[in-house]
Parts: structure tokens; sequence; C-alpha cells
């Protein structure tokens, strides 16, 4: 997709955004809309509207439907749009709730992942847009994960979780891990999410701080380069 349309992003926390991933899309002529989906934005989305669909990440689990009835919003919108074969990008919840809209089951993992490691790329992976990362680490933030969807590609694993990053199709990208983020806009995070850092036994601001140092820029550099190779696969409009 050399051009792009309209781009709606589905955000459940005002901190955790496109970042890096928006200058790529207006690079191609995008226009960005922002959804908030726990104040009633999905309904106004419609499963053919945007040219790109990308659903970000939050501290909630999928499975919490009940606490948060917009989930099931968000899933029926998923599964019209994934029904129609149009571009789907998720991103931590995000892409667990491709997941689950795929049919898959979504669920707490053995423990929590926040931090920055590196990926295990698959044999699909090597040979996906996910190519360059390569060994470069990334931020991992969650503690729920999903079984892969049938119609699935199995992309990327670490030794915590066994679906870092999957495809269906050329349209459908779910990502578990951080692309995204700058070192500017995790300072918000650790914020943010500063009970759940606090919660997690061996995880400090100042370490999570320091390897963002270490490892953001270039982190950035190859997301830019992932999400280029990925829109260069999606068909135009």
């Amino acid at each position: 997709m050399d051009t792009i349309g309209h781009v709606t992003a589905i955000r459940h926390v005002d901190f955790e955004g496109l970042g890096l991933i928006a200058p790529v899309l207006q690079e191609r002529g995008a226009t960005i809309e922002y959804v908030e989906a726990a104040a009633g934005g999905v309904s106004s989305v419609t499963a053919d509207g945007p040219d790109l669909l990308i659903v970000l990440g939050g501290p909630i689990g999928v499975y919490q439907d009940a606490a948060y009835p917009f989930i099931r919003e968000e899933l029926a919108l998923l599964e019209a749009r994934l029904r129609l074969s149009l571009p789907v990008l998720g991103i931590c919840l995000g892409a667990q709730l491709v997941a689950r809209a795929l049919g898959a089951k979504v669920y707490p993992a053995a423990g929590k992942e926040i931090g920055w490691s590196p990926l295990r790329l698959t044999d699909a992976g090597l040979s996906s847009c996910l190519e360059p990362i390569g060994s470069q680490p990334v931020l991992h933030w969650h503690g729920d994960t999903f079984d892969l969807p049938d119609e699935a590609r199995c992309l990327a694993s670490t030794e915590l979780t066994l679906n870092q990053a999957f495809d269906a199709g050329p349209a459908v990208l779910g990502l578990q891990f951080h692309i995204e983020v700058t070192r500017e806009g995790l300072e918000r995070w650790f914020v943010g999410h500063a009970h759940e850092i606090g919660a997690s036994p061996g995880v400090t601001v100042d370490q999570l701080r320091e390897d963002t140092r270490r490892h953001a820029e270039e982190t950035g550099r190859r997301g830019r380069r992932i999400l280029q190779r990925w829109l260069d696969t999606l068909p135009q409009r």
C-alpha cells in the first residue's frame, strides 16, 4: 500500500498511542484518527471504514468483558473486519483481541513479561516483515498470552511467551511486543504503570529506563522498517 487514506487507531489508555508508527503512516499520506475504547468510541467505527485499523495496548484482559463491555464491541468490529479481509494491526492487547476474534483463546500467562529482550524468529518470521528485528531487544509489557489462531502463522517467540507475533494472511498482523515506543514516551508508561512495575519482582523504573536508553533508538529504526515492509504487502484500496 504505497498511499494510505484513513487510519483508525483504537486506544485504551491515553499514554499508549501510535508512537513511531504515526510518522511512517503520515509519510504515506495517512490521516490518523484515535478513538477511545473506554469512552464509547468503538461504536463510531465501521468494519469497512478505515483503510487501516490499528488496535493498541492496555492493562486489561480480553476475557474481562463483563467489567469492560467495550471489549465486546471491539471483538464484534474485528470479527466483521476480518471477514472482509481488510488490514488490521494489533499491538499487545490489540494482538490478543485479534487472536480472540480469529477464534483463539486468550488467558493469563504463567508470569508477566516486562522489559527489553530479544525475540526468537520462527522460519516464517525470518521470511516475514519481522526479519529486520534480528536479535535486537524489543519491549515486552504483558501478563496475558493466547493460543495461535487456526489460520495464523507464528512469527516469533520468547522463552516465556510462545506466540509473540503472528500473521493471518497479508492483511493481518499481531504483535505481542512493542515496536512503537520511544524513549520519551515511555516516561509516561513508567508513571501510568507504576503499580504494575511495583508489583513485578525484579522490575524497576531505573532498570527499565537504562535499558530503554540502550535499546529504544535502534529498535525504533528496525521497527520502522518492519512497518514499512508490512505496509508494502497490503493491497491498495
